[in-house]
């Protein structure tokens, strides 16, 4: 607990939180691991540092497997437990953030988000902006992560992109640096013509998979072009699509690269994942949770189905929804 309080302290730190802010982290933080021991001896905290708007923050997210929760809203209250506390973690975590959002059920697990910003973060620009979420690891005992993942966002159109640069450590990351950059110089074109793009500037690289997603959330359509095994799929209430990526390394071989038009429903939900992740989940099995931020719907994949022998990103995003 000591351990992952320091370590989001300082993150606080290099985003430029002040004393209190930074301090509010730390207490989060504590809660958060406190939680975990006390119902689930074991789990995971993800601690990411995160932008929105030009404003920094910090994004805890507490996974674990343990009993989970029979009431949600009751264990917000104070003073409620049942562990034999005080019962003020939830309450005292939810006080402190800016967003808080919690996920569980009973005999799967818990999942908990809490972000903290450093200042007021301004209302989006584009109103009709995607909602995302993403948890982006390296394998454990690498520094440097080999997936990468961007968006861009103009009134009416979103574009996701992400890349899974060949293996992993140093060389893969290089490798997802420059599929990042072809994507921030070609943005405005069709994703094939980004795809195009990336493949020319990844050829000194070892190459990579890389998949870009554009929402037209006007016409209500995602045009999406791949190469390589990002595996994609959008979830709607009335459709469940698994987008068609084709075979190859991108910087090296891509025979084909094509788009497919797909439906964009705004109540679905669209997640993205590397091959980091297995591909058995199903959210069905989650009740509730394509309700939930999209970081939750992200983590709770990534605490369940991570492989645990490569890099992993997952990302889910959804339209935003009227007062968020």
């Amino acid at each position: 607990m000591g351990e992952a309080r320091r370590t989001a302290v300082t993150i606080a730190g290099w985003l430029g939180f002040d004393e209190t802010a930074a301090g509010r982290v730390g207490i989060v933080v504590t809660e958060a691991a406190g939680n975990i021991l006390k119902h689930a001896q074991q789990g995971q905290l993800v601690l990411c540092p995160i932008e929105c708007r030009g404003v920094g923050g910090i994004e805890v997210i507490a996974l674990d497997r343990g009993p989970g929760m029979a009431n949600v809203s009751r264990c917000f209250g104070d003073g409620y437990s049942t562990a034999g506390t005080s019962g003020n973690g939830l309450g005292a975590i939810a006080r402190l953030t800016n967003e808080c959002d919690v996920h569980s059920i009973v005999g799967v697990g818990t999942a908990v988000l809490a972000r903290v910003w450093a200042a007021v973060v301004p209302a989006p620009a584009v109103p009709d902006e995607l909602e995302l979420g993403v948890v982006s690891l390296p394998k454990v005992g690498e520094e440097s992560c080999g997936d990468s993942w961007a968006v861009d966002q103009q009134p009416g159109r979103s574009v996701v992109m992400m890349v899974d640069g060949l293996g992993h450590g140093w060389h893969a990351a290089e490798a997802a640096r420059g599929a990042v950059q072809a994507f921030r110089q070609n943005v405005h074109r069709r994703p094939g013509a980004i795809l195009e793009a990336a493949h020319g500037a990844l050829r000194s690289t070892r190459g990579a998979a890389m998949a870009i997603a554009e929402v037209d959330l006007d016409q209500k359509s995602i045009r999406y072009a791949g190469i390589g095994n990002i595996a994609t799929v959008v979830i709607g209430p009335s459709t469940h699509s698994n987008l068609v990526s084709h075979n190859g390394i991108v910087g090296h071989q891509a025979r084909k690269i094509q788009e497919f038009v797909y439906p964009w429903q705004p109540d679905g939900v669209m997640i993205m994942h590397s091959d980091g992740l297995g591909t058995q989940w199903r959210l069905e099995d989650y009740a509730g949770l394509t309700t939930r931020n999209p970081s939750l719907i992200a983590a709770v994949l990534y605490r369940d189905f991570t492989r645990g022998r490569d890099d992993v990103t997952v990302l889910a995003a959804r339209s935003r929804r009227a007062g968020e």
